[in-house]
Formats: C-alpha cells, structure tokens, sequence
C-alpha cells in the first residue's frame, strides 16, 4: 500500500454511523482508520473544501458483455466508468456468450477485473445457459466467487423451476435476483402500452406484464421462505406487490432504476432508440410510484442496468432495435437531482446507491465506519458538466442524456485506499 491519505474538510455522509458533517477521514492500508492515529504519519492530503465523503457507490445490476461482446463494451471499459461515476463495485450480471453459468467463466471475469479500477462481483445464471430448463450449478460457482443468481434479459418461465431456483439458491446462501416478466403479454412489445404507444403506432408492453410476474416472485418467496430480489422495477403495480408482501414479512427486496425516476415513455418521440429498454419507460404515473416508493422504503436500492450496446443494435428501426441504455456515468447525477428537488434527502441517497446494495448483496462497503474498507466516493454536488458521447469512458454511447447538461459528480473514487478516479486526470 501507499502513503496513507487524510481526506480533510469533507462532509462525511454515513448512515450506518448516524455521521452527516464536516469533518477529516484518514485511510490507511486499505481501511478507514482512527483519525488521531495521522497525526504521527506522514500522510497525503486532500482538501475537499466541504464535497461530499461517502461510502464507495455500488451497483448491484450492470452488463459488462466479456465474454464475447467485447465490441460492446469490456470488464476494463465498464469499470472505468464505473469509476468514473462514483462506483467503486459492479455485479455483472451473467447473460454473456458463454453464459456465466460455470467456475470457469466466473473465474475468467475475475481474472480480467483483477486490476480493474473497480471491484467486480459477477452474477451466475439462475439456469443453465439461461434457457429456463435445468438449475446452473451453484455450489460450484459460488466458491468460484458469484454473489448471486439470475436469468436476467430473461424471465424464468417454469413456476416450478423459480421454486426450485430459490430454494437451491437460499442452501447456498446466494441472492436469487429476478428479471419479472410476463412474456405471453410482453412478446414483440417495445414500449409501454398506453395513449404514446397508440399515438407511435408500436406494439405496447403493458404493466401487467411486470406485475403478474413480481407477484409470483413474491408468492413463491413467501412459500419458500427464500430471499428474492425484483431487478429493475417500473410500474406502480408492481411496487404495489412488493410494499404488501415487504408488510407479510416475505424476503423480498426491490431495486428500480435512473431512467425510471427520470424519464417517462414521452421520451420514445421521434422514435429515439436510446430510450428503448426493457422493462420500457412507462407513465408519469409509474415515474411518481417509483419516486414515492423511493421515498418509503418500498425500493431498496438504485442500480443502473447499465446495458451498452453498439451502433449496430441501436441504430435500426425501433421496434428491431436492442433493449438498453448506459448508466454507470449519469446515474449519480441523475439521483442527487431527485436531493435538488426535495424528494429524497442525502441520508437516503447513500442508503439507496451504497448501504443497501451492499447489505443486500453481502459484500464489503456500505459504510465509513474505522475498520472498513476504503471504499470511497468524493462528490461535488453542485458541478454542472455536458454529458457528451466524447466524454464517455465505456464503448457504449446508448444514453438518452447525452448532450444534456447534468449537475452533480464524483470528483474522486476510492477503492480499498487506491486513488482509482480522479475528474480531470
């Protein structure tokens, strides 16, 4: 390890030690460290002149594409732009080509993001191939290093197979996360279904789809009293489901994402592709039952679904376009717009995009406490900056917020003590 560091002049945002101030923090050998300790170090210091420290952000659902899309985007691209938005931690998630339903792909993405500039946890697949028909081996890629299990792109169709999917996940002490849809009602849909989609003449994907399918997540979690996690909500139906079954005491979790919160289906106008993604944009209706789900507990977390793709799956007529946006470099800004107007406050902020994700996920960070590891993300607030295609760090430039000026940036990104991003260098 290097010198030791003393961030000075911060304000430190930690829930998990009822910590909001101004104040100094000190890391030593990878951890958060007793600050009287730096005084007998010679250290290297940082005037933060008042941005805010907080625990390292994570993202508990993104598509890093290696293996075999690496034209899309690599374990060493997307974890630049991790960096480079606030997050010090990625779970990958296993739709790949292979699919990472073995130890040997798990370890493959290990070793690639071994000296990467953020941590990453991969994601097995929930099936084998994620075709829906026989359980991926779990055991096996859990001492290879998965944190959890999904089909996610794909639903698990067979009732019985979820059954078996969380049950054999909750033995091996794994996450079951699931993609929930309905894929007799969504089949060929490309948007939401409602008064846009009829107006844009394209097939409509109806909220139901979402709904039918987190109730049964939440049925079968309540019948196996396994842990399941809804990836990536939008629909006020659909929250509705998770809100009573969280009131039964069922092991359900819920993440949604910035796009959902940010955005409505307006934004398909003109046929823009970079706002085609599944589960589609849905009603300013939705939008507002995400934010007050945000607001009451209902959601756990916000994770990106960071989904790049390259020109040659978006740039086609929009119903053959692929499904995704790029997430890792905006959702930060996108999220402290929600603190701008009000409706979530900073404590919350941190709970959302770093304490929960990390609790729920079962990995180090989530808090600034001495001991901890130096997972660590300074933001300036206030810095307003033109999102530009230029200025991505990952291949993909699929965003609907390109060329729109966002306000609010991680200036440095910290993982275990490493200076691993550092706006301007």
């Amino acid at each position: 390890m290097g010198k030791p560091i003393l961030l000075k002049n911060g304000r430190i945002i930690d829930p998990v030690t009822n910590r909001d101030g101004k104040a100094d923090l000190f890391i030593r050998d990878g951890l958060i460290s007793d600050l009287a300790e730096c005084l007998a170090e010679e250290v290297v210091e940082f005037d933060l002149d008042g941005k805010w420290v907080v625990p390292g952000l994570i993202d508990m659902h993104v598509h890093l594409r290696e293996p075999g899309q690496e034209y899309k985007e690599t374990i060493e691209s997307g974890t630049n732009a991790a960096a480079a938005g606030g997050f010090t931690a990625v779970a990958c998630m296993p739709n790949t080509d292979p699919v990472n339903d073995s130890a040997q792909v798990t370890q493959y993405i290990l070793e690639k993001a071994e000296n990467c500039k953020a941590r990453v946890y991969p994601v097995g697949a929930a099936s084998k191939g994620s075709k829906g028909e026989a359980l991926a081996p779990y055991g096996e890629m859990k001492d290879a290093g998965v944190v959890a299990v999904t089909d996610d792109g794909l639903p698990v169709v067979e009732s019985q197979l979820m059954r078996r999917v969380l049950e054999y996940a909750g033995s091996h002490e794994l996450l079951v996360m699931s993609h929930a849809e309905e894929l007799s009602l969504s089949r060929n849909g490309c948007m939401n279904e409602g008064l846009a989609s009829t107006r844009f003449g394209l097939k409509g994907i109806p909220a139901a789809a979402e709904s039918i399918a987190v109730y049964r997540e939440a049925a079968l979690a309540e019948l196996t009293g396994c842990r399941v996690h809804i990836a990536h909500v939008s629909t006020e139906a659909a929250l509705d489901v998770v809100r009573r079954a969280k009131e039964r005491g069922v092991a359900i979790t819920a993440e949604t994402a910035p796009h959902y919160y940010s955005l409505t289906e307006d934004a398909v106008e003109g046929y823009d592709t970079h706002a085609k993604m599944s589960p589609p944009l849905r009603s300013e209706q939705d939008r507002q039952a995400v934010i007050t789900a945000l607001q009451d507990g209902t959601l756990d977390a916000v994770a990106t679904d960071h989904a790049p793709h390259s020109v040659l799956e978006k740039e086609l007529e929009f119903q053959y376009a692929a499904n995704g946006i790029t997430g890792l470099e905006t959702a930060l800004s996108l999220t402290l717009s929600l603190i701008r107007q009000g409706l979530i406050d900073e404590n919350r902020f941190v709970e959302l995009m770093s304490v929960n994700p990390a609790r729920i996920l079962g990995v180090p960070g989530g808090s600034l406490a001495v001991g901890e590891v130096a997972d660590i993300t300074v933001i300036d607030p206030d810095e307003k900056y033109l999102f530009t295609a230029d200025g991505c760090y990952s291949k993909g430039k699929n965003s609907p917020f390109i060329g729109k000026e966002l306000q609010g940036r991680a200036v440095m990104t910290f993982v275990e003590g490493v200076l691993r991003h550092r706006l301007g260098e």
